[in-house]
């Protein structure tokens, strides 16, 4: 679970590649027209399900590669890129427009994240110290929750004058 079917094993960028699936299921439950709820839930079910995978598996993960937060791990991107994703504006996919809005939505916070999870600004760097998977995941909901304010303020106000 650690390495998400797989994801963490990929040759390069296994962050970038471990972050994709909530990326990937927000779009298609926004694309099948689903609430805005639901949508949040799922968000937050699969974010602290890889949160708990993570604090649980985390330190054996570490004896197991032999390094702290071994590239393997990407349950802490699936879980950061949850906080990225949430409560976005998503558009209804019968508006006239909404494809492209969901697409900039989801690759925006995708590219947000991504960009605060390999920077690691303050605080974010300073909590990877912290002991097993504790220290491989509050790195990356922090990464998550500075997307996120990014993607509010890009969503609800920048974007919309640009889109309109």
């Amino acid at each position: 679970m650690l390495h998400v079917g797989g994801l963490g094993h990929a040759p390069i960028a296994s962050g970038t590649f471990g972050s994709l699936p909530p990326v990937v299921l927000a779009i298609l439950l926004v694309q099948l027209g689903q609430p805005h709820w639901l949508i949040n839930l799922c968000l937050i079910l699969l974010g602290i399900a890889f949160s708990i995978a993570c604090i649980r598996f985390g330190a054996l993960a570490e004896a197991t590669w032999g390094r702290k937060d071994p590239g393997q791990v990407v349950a802490d991107e699936v879980a950061g890129q949850c906080v990225a994703l949430f409560a976005l504006p998503w558009m209804a996919p019968d508006a006239e427009g909404a494809l492209g809005w969901n697409l900039i939505l989801a690759i925006g916070a995708f590219l947000a994240f991504r960009f605060f999870d390999i920077l690691k600004p303050p605080p974010a760097r300073n909590l990877e110290k912290l002991q097993g998977g504790l220290g491989i995941l509050v790195d990356d909901l922090i990464t998550g929750a500075m997307a996120l304010v990014v993607m509010q303020i890009l969503a609800r106000g920048l974007l919309p004058l640009w889109w309109a």
